[in-house]
């Protein structure tokens, strides 16, 4: 799998991260558009000591919850993260105040969904700037069936232990780089 996704990547025209522990983060959005559903995925992978990749894949979102896209926060409508390489714009910091997760530091490109009919649509006007699209866990504990309030626009990963092995390889990367 890691091999095919840096061909895809390299096809994109996109930087491979190559030292050893320098993480390449890339969301994977479901051709599933089942609303309110952790259909996607966030794939990380490295390089260990030995030059050798090594990879993980946490079942995620990549959409909002069904209650945002019903309830926008902004009044332009919800936010749904573009395709793109998104480099350096993220750190580890506190998620809403409460927790440290990877917050949004640098201006990200979004696509506004408008309708309030409870489904992600691809196909509303862009949006760039800062509005905390961050990478973080839905609950404290568990797997979370559901996306609902745990994202507005944000990446999450539906697995609280998952989110536990994916922040250890920041804080790894963090300390190298």
């Amino acid at each position: 799998m890691t091999e095919q996704l840096i061909a895809v990547l390299i096809a994109q025209g996109y930087k491979v991260f190559t030292r050893p522990s320098e993480l390449n983060i890339v969301g994977i959005r479901s051709k599933d558009m089942t609303a309110n559903r952790f259909n996607d995925r966030i794939h990380v992978f490295y390089k260990d000591n030995n030059n050798s990749w090594q990879s993980h894949s946490f079942a995620a979102t990549t959409d909002p919850g069904t209650f945002w896209l019903e309830n926008p926060a902004n009044p332009q409508g919800t936010a749904i993260l573009k395709e793109g390489q998104y480099m350096d714009t993220y750190a580890i910091g506190l998620h809403r105040s409460k927790y440290l997760a990877l917050v949004q530091r640098k201006p990200v490109t979004v696509i506004r969904d408008s309708d309030r009919n409870g489904t992600a649509d691809l196909n509303g006007k862009e949006d760039t700037g800062l509005f905390g699209i961050n990478i973080h866990r839905a609950l404290q504990q568990g797997t979370t069936r559901f996306i609902d309030k745990h994202s507005a626009g944000c990446q999450v990963l539906a697995n609280a232990d998952d989110f536990k092995q994916f922040m250890a390889l920041c804080e790894q990367h963090k300390e190298m780089y």
